[in-house]
């Protein structure tokens, strides 16, 4: 599969409710750009009925990738082969598709994987075409576990300067493996932006580890370190694609802008990877 460096993570759109109007205009103008890679879940509201609405006429200029395993009422047990087969049917609907290009199971935990049967289920959905490829998302020793299963062709995981758990304890697995590495949340959901603690307690744990690490690059203006920290997630060996998630109009086109200066340089690669290594501890796991 051939992505773009830059993929959409449909989060946004559905969690802080985007208008079908505005997701037209956002994933149209994208798509002109040339990305060519979209991210969604059962489990973000709207977000797969709105990306469906929105671009399934333009379904063949790029992946379409959605997660599954999390009952959104359709009361059934969670992590069940039967959940996971009418979910999966319910996307197909809601996205307007017959077939995803990549099926990821979302954040099962250890226990869930090693019994085997979401893993099969999964596979069963690849053998009918209802998806090209499967992959996990999660974090941590959960990643891990998956990872070493051999039963996966993809791998999503937090990874950005304040998440770098993964490129040391996951990542040199995926590539034993041959996993395609999809990097979510790269550049930390800029928890940094405003100098203020962020109001919403979902980017808490970024602001503080971010205060603690105090990289000299966050001190440049906005553009320039949400640009080093992009190209940070990017430069990890194995990376594939970055998904920024985002509900306003126009801002693929900044996020790629960001991209400008090339790759970042090594002596600054390993400068941000040191700071890490320096300061975060065993407790700074994986953001899932």
């Amino acid at each position: 599969m051939d992505v773009s460096v830059l993929g959409f993570g449909g989060s946004e759109i559905g969690y802080e409710g985007a208008s079908l109007r505005t997701v037209e205009t956002l994933l149209g103008a994208a798509l002109d750009a040339g990305l060519n890679v979209i991210d969604t879940a059962e489990c973000y509201f709207e977000s797969e009925r709105l990306i469906g609405r929105a671009v399934a006429d333009r379904r063949s200029e790029f992946h379409l990738f959605t997660k599954c395993g999390h009952d959104q009422g359709l009361g059934l047990p969670e992590w069940t082969p039967r959940l996971i087969e009418a979910s999966v049917e319910r996307s197909l609907r809601l996205l307007r598709t017959d077939r995803v290009d990549l099926l990821q199971l979302h954040s099962c935990d250890e226990a869930v994987l090693r019994k085997g049967e979401v893993i099969e289920a999964v596979e069963r959905l690849k053998s009918a075409g209802k998806t090209r490829f499967v992959g996990y998302s999660g974090d941590g020793e959960d990643a891990l576990t998956a990872v070493r299963t051999g039963r996966f062709d993809a791998l999503q995981i937090s990874l950005s300067v304040a998440d770098q758990e993964a490129i040391d304890l996951v990542l040199p697995e995926a590539r034993v493996h041959g996993l395609g590495v999809i990097a979510k949340r790269p550049v930390a959901n800029a928890a940094w932006r405003t100098g203020k603690r962020p109001a919403d307690a979902y980017h808490h744990a970024y602001w503080e580890r971010l205060a603690k690490l105090d990289f000299p690059f966050l001190k440049a203006p906005l553009p320039e370190s949400l640009g080093t920290a992009l190209r940070f997630a990017l430069a990890v060996p194995g990376v594939s694609t970055a998904i920024v998630g985002t509900k306003t109009p126009g801002r693929f086109g900044e996020n790629a802008a960001l991209l400008g200066p090339g790759p970042l340089a090594a002596d600054e690669y390993e400068a941000i990877r040191a700071r890490w290594k320096a300061v975060a501890p065993k407790g700074w796991t994986g953001q899932v």
